[in-house]
């Protein structure tokens, strides 16, 4: 599933292959991706506009038009965002085609089809798409990240990829920067001691750092992220076996050694 560092990527796609130019022509391939938009009311607000800024919020990307409407994307499960030419042949999942001046196309991928696009019409419609959304784990400060943190009685791996609390945590994020942190996925958020929160304030910061420069969740041979679909996965840090289960309806990996319930 894309995760902050991905959407990150596909926000650096979107910069580098439309800003600054005219959006020539909008083709649907599948209206099933359009979320309260219909096909022509999107090619009559898009069409003839320049797209001037790319902005990321956790899992959300958002192309803006520069005092026009704004493109919201959400990438679900298997979305992501390519530059292309026009005349390049398409993929059977390229939902959305945005052909751009300067024989650019960029093109909306999505085989699951679980999430889409949204069109503001100015930014009180923004808040409104994005109502509920916690700040982004990126910008969020250290006083803020620790008093969401404090407040919630749930497990931290739940919390930390609660939408709402933080946006733009994943599976895999979450359970690197666990790892990393040294703390197991089962504490309860609001046991955590200020100096645990503040360690794992330190260690989201540079994971999501590091995964940004790479566009994506990096599968090293030093993070946990490179052992965790081993056939017999291996801590890369002391060696131990480590262990997988079900949370919150999600595989979860994390090393009983070094993220004991005692600390480490």
């Amino acid at each position: 599933m894309p995760e902050l560092p991905d959407v990150e990527g596909f926000r650096k796609v979107l910069e580098s292959c439309a800003k600054g130019r005219v959006v020539q022509r909008v083709d649907v391939r599948d209206a099933g991706v359009l979320h309260g938009v219909g096909v022509r009311r999107l090619r009559e607000a898009l069409e003839g506009r320049r797209f001037t800024k790319a902005e990321r919020h956790g899992k959300w990307l958002l192309a803006r038009t520069g005092g026009g409407p704004t493109l919201l994307l959400h990438f679900g499960m298997t979305g992501r965002l390519d530059c292309a030419r026009p005349d390049d042949a398409t993929e059977p999942h390229d939902r959305v085609l945005f052909t751009l001046r300067g024989g650019r196309q960029l093109r909306y991928r999505d085989q699951r089809k679980l999430q889409g696009l949204w069109l503001a019409g100015d930014d009180s419609d923004v808040v409104r798409i994005l109502d509920g959304q916690g700040p982004d784990a990126l910008a969020v400060d250290r006083e803020e990240f620790e008093a969401a943190l404090s407040s919630r009685r749930g497990r931290v791996k739940a919390v930390l990829t609660d939408q709402s609390v933080l946006a733009g945590l994943g599976n895999l994020l979450a359970d690197e920067i666990l790892w990393r942190a040294k703390l197991p996925p089962t504490t309860r958020a609001s046991d955590l001691t200020a100096p645990e929160r503040r360690r794992l304030y330190i260690h989201m910061r540079r994971t999501l750092h590091t995964a940004n420069t790479a566009g994506r969740v990096p599968p090293r041979p030093s993070w946990l992220t490179g052992h965790r679909d081993d056939p017999d996965p291996a801590c890369p840090r002391c060696g131990d076996a480590l262990r997988r289960s079900r949370m919150s309806g999600r595989t979860t990996v994390w090393c009983p050694r070094c993220q004991r319930e005692d600390g480490p």
